[in-house]
Order: C-alpha cells, then sequence, then structure tokens
C-alpha cells in the first residue's frame, strides 16, 4: 500500500496523466528487472562468469562498518576495507595480460611510466545500497521519465531519470544526475604537480545546494523546478584570485534554459553575468589548467558533442576508495612526479557505461573527443580519456568515489587529471590536511542563498 501511494503522489504532483505514462522509456514488464535481476538502479546484480566482479549484495544502508563519526559533522572516511591485500598488481612488465580491461589512457600512464606506474587491483565489493525511498523514485522514473529538446533536457523527477538506458543521452542524464549529496559545504584543494615534482597550490571552498536530491518527507523535487542545483564557489588560491567567486545555476533543460552563472572579480568589487559559463573555461583555482566542464569528469551542457553508447564494458576502475580519503595520507607522501603514489589507490574490476562524445561540426572545444566510464552501480563518471582536436590522446582522468554514511549514496573525492603530453597533472578535490572533510546533508542551505545579491555580500 506505501508504495502504492508514492507512485500515485508522485504522479499527482507532476499533473502525469495515464497517456504520458503509455509513452514510457520501458515498459512494466521491463521495469519488474528493477529489484531482481537489476539492481534497484539498473546494474546488473549477477557477477561476472568467472567470478572477479562479485554478486551485488547491498548489506548496508546509510552505514559503513568501523565508521562510526557524527553525522554531518565533515569527519574524514575509514576505511572498512584496511585489511583487504590486492589480488594482483599490474605493472609495466605485465600490463599486456590484462589490456583488455583496461582504457587506452591507463594502458599510456604504463607506456608513459613503465618504473613507477602500477595499479593495485581488490577484490570487489558491492555491498552499499540505497535508501527505498531512491529505490522507489527510479523505479517511477523508468516507467515515466523522457528525454525532452533532442536530448538536452528531460521530463521526470530529480535524480537517475534512466536506470535501464535505451541511447547516449539517457546514459548521460543518469550521470549527470545521480543520486547524490544534497548539501554539501567543502573547503578542497588543488594540486598542480609538474613532472619534477614541484607544486602550484590551489584552494577553493565550494557550497551546493542540489534540491533534487532531498529525501525529507513530502519533498518530490521533478524537472518541473527551474533549477537542478545550485553551487557558489569561492577562491582561496591561488593569492592572484583569492577572493573571486563564482555563482551558478545548473538546468535540467539546456535548451529552454542554459546554465546561468554570476562572477564577482576582486579587483573590480562588481558582480557580473557571466555569459556561456562553462564548458572550457579555466576552473577557479586550478591554475589554468583544468576546465569548468571536468568537475566530475563531465558536467554542464552536451550540445558541443555528438553522443554515442558505445556500450558496457568490464573495466579496472577506482572503487571504495576510502584510504585515499584518509587524514592520515599526507600530500608530500601522496603528490609525487608524474602521478599519485599507486600505493593509495584501490582498483576493482568492475562493469561500465562507456560513452564517447566528439565535438560537433562548427562547435569548439579544447578535447575534441572525450571518452567516460560510468560504474553500473552508481552512474557516476570514474574515468576519462581526453584527446585533442587531432584525435590524439592527451590526458587521463581518474575520479574517487566511496560510501558516505551521510548521503546513503557515493561521495565524489579526490580526483587526478594526467597530462601525457607534459609530465604533470592535477590533483583535485583534495581533502586530507583539511581540518574536516565535506560537510554533507546537513540541510542548511536554502535556495535564497544562491543569488547575485548574497554573491554581492559576500564580496570584500
Amino acid at each position: 500500500m506505501r508504495k502504492h501511494n508514492i507512485a500515485l503522489a508522485l504522479a499527482v504532483a507532476l499533473g502525469l496523466t495515464a497517456t504520458h505514462a503509455a509513452q514510457a522509456a520501458v515498459t512494466a514488464e521491463q521495469a519488474e528487472r528493477l529489484g531482481r535481476d537489476l539492481t534497484c538502479v539498473g546494474a546488473e546484480r549477477a557477477g561476472n562468469a568467472d567470478g572477479t566482479i562479485p554478486e551485488y549484495k547491498g548489506l548496508y544502508v546509510g552505514e559503513v562498518p568501523g565508521w562510526n563519526a557524527e553525522p554531518h559533522s565533515g569527519a574524514h572516511p575509514i576505511d572498512p576495507y584496511a585489511a583487504d591485500q590486492p589480488r594482483l598488481i599490474i605493472t609495466a612488465q605485465n600490463v599486456e595480460q590484462y589490456a583488455q580491461h583496461l582504457t587506452e589512457g591507463q594502458l599510456a600512464m604504463f607506456k608513459r611510466y613503465p618504473d613507477s606506474y602500477r595499479m593495485q587491483v581488490y577484490e570487489g565489493r558491492r555491498e552499499f545500497a540505497y535508501p527505498e525511498e531512491v529505490c522507489e523514485r527510479v523505479k517511477w522514473n523508468a516507467l515515466n521519465a523522457e528525454l525532452v529538446d533532442d536530448g538536452l533536457g528531460y521530463s521526470g523527477l530529480g535524480f537517475i531519470p534512466f536506470p535501464i538506458p535505451q541511447n547516449a543521452m539517457e546514459v548521460l542524464w543518469n550521470h549527470q544526475l545521480p543520486f547524490r549529496e544534497w548539501t554539501q559545504d567543502e573547503i578542497r584543494d588543488i594540486a598542480a604537480v609538474t613532472a619534477s615534482g614541484s607544486i602550484g597550490w590551489g584552494r577553493a571552498r565550494g557550497r551546493c545546494l542540489s534540491p533534487s536530491n532531498d529525501l525529507s518527507p513530502g519533498v518530490r523535487s521533478s524537472t518541473s523546478d527551474p533549477v537542478s542545483a545550485y553551487c557558489i564557489t569561492e577562491t582561496l588560491l591561488p593569492q592572484t584570485e583569492r577572493g573571486n567567486i563564482s555563482l551558478a545555476h545548473e538546468p535540467y533543460n539546456y535548451r529552454q534554459g542554459a546554465r546561468t552563472a554570476w562572477s564577482y572579480n576582486t579587483g573590480t568589487r562588481r558582480v557580473r553575468l557571466a555569459p556561456g559559463y562553462g564548458y572550457d573555461q579555466p576552473l577557479g583555482g586550478s591554475n589554468g589548467l583544468m576546465t569548468i566542464d571536468e568537475d566530475r569528469l563531465f558536467n554542464g551542457a552536451p550540445d558541443r558533442y555528438d553522443w554515442k553508447l558505445v556500450g558496457k564494458q568490464e573495466i579496472y576502475i577506482p572503487a571504495n576508495g576510502y584510504k585515499l580519503q584518509g587524514k592520515e595520507v599526507r600530500y608530500d607522501q601522496l603528490l609525487q612526479p608524474n602521478h599519485p603514489d599507486p600505493q593509495f589507490l584501490r582498483y576493482e574490476l568492475r562493469r561500465v557505461w562507456v560513452l564517447e562524445a566528439t565535438v560537433k561540426a562548427g562547435a569548439r572545444h579544447l578535447y575534441g573527443k572525450r571518452r567516460l566510464y560510468l560504474d553500473e552501480d552508481t552512474w557516476h563518471a570514474v574515468m576519462a580519456d581526453n584527446y585533442d582536436s587531432r584525435g590524439v590522446l592527451w590526458k587521463h582522468a581518474i575520479l574517487n568515489y566511496y560510501y558516505h554514511p551521510d548521503i546513503s549514496a557515493w561521495m565524489s573525492g579526490t580526483s587526478f587529471f594526467h597530462d601525457l603530453n607534459s609530465g604533470g597533472y592535477i590533483g583535485y578535490a583534495l581533502t586530507n590536511e583539511r581540518e574536516r572533510a565535506g560537510i554533507l546533508n546537513k540541510g542548511d542551505m536554502p535556495a535564497s542563498m544562491f543569488t547575485p545579491d548574497r554573491l554581492r555580500a559576500m564580496g570584500r
């Protein structure tokens, strides 16, 4: 009875009719697979044939064994798998044995750094689950969500709209709007590491509100709302950019309304509208070495690319990366020349959705082609191989995720963007040496704080 009432309430809230439901992305029979042979968000529940990918277990909801911090306190993660030992270690000497499970970017890393680069591969762990409320909304989306405006928007509830995707744009929207944190306040360090090992430091404070991830009673965020997410980013380092602030409103539909952004510059002490904000503009605090749309490997409007769904593959990806996020890891240990110290990264063999984006004729972007790898269990992109305008591999990027009890979902942690030309890399969203990690789901950020007037008041 409870599930029936929830489904009915959602339909009423969105003003959807039976006619609309008949145009659903999948049939009722297909949707019944969710929670059965598929997890409630669409991953294959079974392991693979040779047992190197385990069956999904979903043992824990909103808890991580051994991590008993005060909720919403910004506590650094505790590794529940600290006793695990690598099942195998891939090096330049044995990489050809495992090439079928590696991306072009990963293979390039072994070729460029044969003496130091390695991947420690651990037993797969699929032990964490989403709350029932998330599962119910995702199933509703499976039956009702639709792409609109040539895939530049969709109609439905606010996260994971297409758990059984049929094309590239449906997969991309799952990445754009996975279920994740509702509110976030985090100070992130950004390290630009040269090939020699010298480091240029950046730092930024990000405060974000994503109403679509609010599970509060009676809240049903949908694409009928004007904004899917709000973010204020204040640059703290480098000193030359200190005090610059940006504000962005993210839409559900990029044709009906572009990302709206404002910027405050300490030099002029004025708030200005920032037209065309995003894409390959430099990310604040990154010393100009990251683009705005590289945060989470891809974000923002997809309109400059043609998107292709390559399919599913079994790939070694970063997973359950608690060790990398730990407070005991010091930057001088982690940030080695050419790439981070491999001892701190955990890889597992997992199934991933592979998306390929190629710049449209007449459009412009630093990256002529991008290939994204999305973990099937979470819909988050965890790796990216980026190519220049000639189609030559340029960067290999990885993003570390871990299940966080404050959000009952997977949290975006530290990411690394390796420049295969220069030998340098960016360490982004580092929090190990901060007093606190991100404060998540405290629920203390109303939409009213994300306005140009608030931005003006913050300026100094």
